[in-house]
């Protein structure tokens, strides 16, 4: 991987981030209430066929590419319960008769730990993704990915 030039590394990077708020943007649904997993998977695994597509990713490969960011949805699923637990726990603070600075301090804090837990563990998953495929799949793939979130939200 230390071969990877900026402006790959940079890619990979944006389709993280992309690819984390889309399976955050799933799992937010009903605050986690009515999750598919069946349907979720169906939907990565789409995605990843969809952004391999025209290359000569090997069935094997977007198999295990789809296993790598669904293991990695799945455990950032527990991120996302704890995100909205300090969002609550942040409301009342500041609805609180007296603001507490200390107390908004530590909520911040913790979703900061959070986030970067987050950051972390799809960052892995990415890597791992990468590590699957060559770097021209590598390319394709986060130019397809990055692309199609664009489409939808952009």
């Amino acid at each position: 991987m230390a071969n990877l030039s900026m402006k790959t590394m940079f890619a990979a990077l944006l389709a993280g981030s992309i690819a984390a708020t889309a399976g955050g943007v799933a799992f937010a649904k009903a605050d986690g209430q009515a999750f598919d997993p069946a349907k979720f998977q169906q939907r990565i695994e789409k995605r990843v066929d969809k952004a391999l597509s025209g290359t000569d990713a090997s069935t094997d490969q977007k198999k295990q590419v789809s296993t790598i960011l669904q293991a990695a949805f799945t455990d950032m699923k527990a991120f996302h319960g704890q995100r909205v637990e300090n969002r609550k726990a942040m409301e009342a603070a500041m609805q609180a008769p007296t603001i507490d600075p200390a107390k908004i301090e530590q909520i911040r804090a913790e979703q900061m730990k959070i986030a970067d837990a987050s950051s972390k563990r799809f960052t892995k998953a990415l890597v791992d993704a990468g590590n699957v495929l060559n770097a021209s799949q590598r390319q394709a793939f986060f130019k397809a990915w990055s692309e199609g979130h664009g489409k939808r939200h952009g």
